[in-house]
């Protein structure tokens, strides 16, 4: 046998054996056990958030205005203050008053005149009320006229000048306080102008600096003016509405008592005669 044939021998046996090992071990592949499938993990849940809301502030509201502002938008601003404090307190004070005299108005007439006496009946009244305070020194007025240089004078005018102090006296204490709300009426509206125009310089002057007018250089300015202005209105309104209310209360409240002082003239003028005084 020559050398070329025992090539061929030999390729053909190890082709043989290549391709026995290469059926084997896709027989194993086949016949292995085939690997679980592995479970997904769940997924994890999506939490929504609300929309986060985004705080601006404002740079040309009351705050900033008096962080921002000079010592006479300050002073201007505390004065309005105190105006509008000063009315409100005013204001509630009177109608407090103004409440009490009209309940000792309704006290009176049912007391007062269903007493035996004058005497008698300003003891039924409250101590504080202007119905007594007034029967008080009309009786006195009464009963102290003879015997003085008082006598020179007839009891009726005596009396009736008597009455008329007292009614001066109750009316007077009514009326403090309601200048105070007229004054506050008719001068916070100017002193929200004049801040109004201190703004407006303040705005100019920020032009001028910079050359231009835009808006982020006299936005500040101009509502510092604005709120000014608004403020001066929001004092001056209630105390103008105020003052008017007040006063017209007032005069009904008054006219009660000046018809009570009236009726008890007359009864301490009948009194007078029966007891033989110049009448």
């Amino acid at each position: 046998m020559n050398s070329l044939s025992r090539f061929r021998i030999l390729f053909a046996a190890a082709l043989a054996a290549l391709t026995l090992s290469t059926a084997g071990t896709a027989l194993a592949q086949a016949t292995a056990p085939s690997p679980e499938p592995v479970a997904a993990a769940p997924a994890a849940p999506v939490i929504s958030l609300p929309p986060a809301t985004e705080v601006v502030s404002n740079p040309y509201g009351i705050e900033a205005l008096w962080k921002q502002g000079d010592f006479i938008a300050r002073g201007t601003l505390i004065i309005l203050v105190i105006m509008s404090l000063g009315s409100w307190y005013i204001g509630i004070v009177k109608l407090i008053e103004q409440v009490r005299l009209m309940r000792d108005g309704r006290e009176a007439r049912e007391k007062f005149w269903k007493a035996p006496s004058a005497a008698q009946g300003a003891a039924l009244l409250n101590e504080d009320s202007a119905y007594r305070y007034l029967s008080q020194e009309g009786i006195q007025a009464a009963e102290h006229h003879e015997g003085t240089l008082e006598e020179q004078i007839d009891l009726n005018n005596w009396v009736g000048m008597s009455l008329q102090r007292s009614i001066d006296a109750i009316a007077e204490k009514q009326q403090n306080g309601l200048a105070f709300l007229a004054t506050v009426g008719s001068t916070a509206p100017f002193v929200g102008l004049f801040g109004t125009v201190w703004g407006i310089y303040h705005a100019l002057t920020a032009i001028g600096i910079a050359g231009q007018a835009s808006i982020d250089k006299v936005a500040g300015p101009v509502g510092e003016a604005l709120i000014m202005t608004a403020m001066g209105l929001a004092v001056a309104v209630p105390a103008v509405l105020g003052y008017n209310w007040l006063v017209r209360r007032n005069k009904s409240a008054m006219a009660g008592l000046r018809q009570f002082s009236s009726q008890l003239h007359m009864v301490l003028l009948a009194g007078g005669r029966k007891d033989g005084r110049k009448a």
